[in-house]
């Protein structure tokens, strides 16, 4: 049995925070379900149905730690996670299965991302065709829906754009799809960079878009530099951060907790000044401008 599947009940609001601690844990992938019988109606563009109360669910390898995953989940949601549970699981293709149930979804005005085995449902639109294999960010979590509309409403047209921790490589795609000259993806997992270069090719955008692990050397400044990454992580990378965000250039965050907002604002002061957007389940996006002088 290489795989072990792990599953608690949370409230909804909270199912963000409980999705972080899954993929920060090493989760392959992240589902829900409904815990009870509580149907859901048809959801809003760029959102995810959830039920008032879920039962999130993480896959990992057959290794993974159970009770360190237990101990991170208790310690991140404050109490004991309600209906643990873990329990290995035949193998498949696992990290695809998502797919299954898996629909078109809109951000903003005309951005989609489609499961790259479905076709959109609106030809005339920027359709983001994906695939994210072992690695992460299909669009569904908060802090990438945030992302994904702030470059809807922002195309990046002709600019240099830096994804830094790119992960599937979705928000690299979608810059280059919406116009942007040249993208450069940067992460720690060797994963991600094959996922990201796969999504590059489905979508044929591969030509303009480079990646490569993080190193010692910073990637070259960009007009527009996106990080969703965990707070902890963009606090400690806000040197490097501003310094690949040129001169008046554009910073977008992502991944920070309403309450760690000011946290990560601080961080970044005084040489981009970040304005908080309103949440959603209880995550916020940070952006602003590099001061020119």
């Amino acid at each position: 049995m290489p795989w072990i599947q792990i599953g608690f009940d949370i409230p909804r609001e909270r199912f963000g925070l409980a999705e972080a601690v899954l993929e920060s844990a090493g989760a392959l992938s992240v589902t829900s379900r409904d815990p009870g019988d509580e149907p859901v109606l048809e959801p809003a563009p760029g959102e995810q149905p959830l039920w008032s109360r879920v039962t999130v669910i993480g896959l990992f390898d057959a290794d993974i730690d159970v009770a360190g995953v237990h101990a991170n989940a208790r310690e991140a949601l404050g109490e004991d996670p309600a209906g643990w549970w873990a329990e290995p699981l035949a193998d498949r293709a696992w990290e695809r299965a998502w797919m299954d149930g898996y629909e078109p979804m809109r951000f903003g005005e005309r951005l989609y991302v489609v499961p790259s085995h479905q076709s959109p449902p609106d030809s005339e639109a920027v359709n983001l065709h994906l695939d994210p294999g072992l690695a992460f960010g299909t669009g569904t979590h908060p802090t990438t829906s945030l992302c994904l509309e702030y470059l809807d409403a922002h195309p990046p047209v002709g600019e240099r754009v830096l994804d830094y921790g790119c992960g599937s490589g979705v928000l690299a795609v979608a810059a280059l799809l919406l116009g942007a000259g040249e993208v450069e993806g940067v992460d720690t997992d060797p994963q991600a960079l094959i996922a990201s270069r796969e999504n590059a090719r489905i979508n044929g955008v591969a030509e303009r878009l480079r990646v490569r692990e993080v190193g010692v050397d910073p990637p070259a400044p960009a007009d527009l530099v996106l990080a969703n990454i965990l707070s902890g992580v963009l606090i400690e990378l806000a040197p490097r951060l501003i310094d690949c965000c040129r001169p008046g250039g554009r910073l977008v965050l992502a991944g920070v907790l309403e309450e760690q907002a000011d946290t990560v604002r601080a961080a970044f002061a005084p040489a981009i000044e970040l304005v908080v957007t309103p949440p959603r389940d209880g995550w916020v996006r940070l952006e602003g401008r590099r001061e020119i002088a």
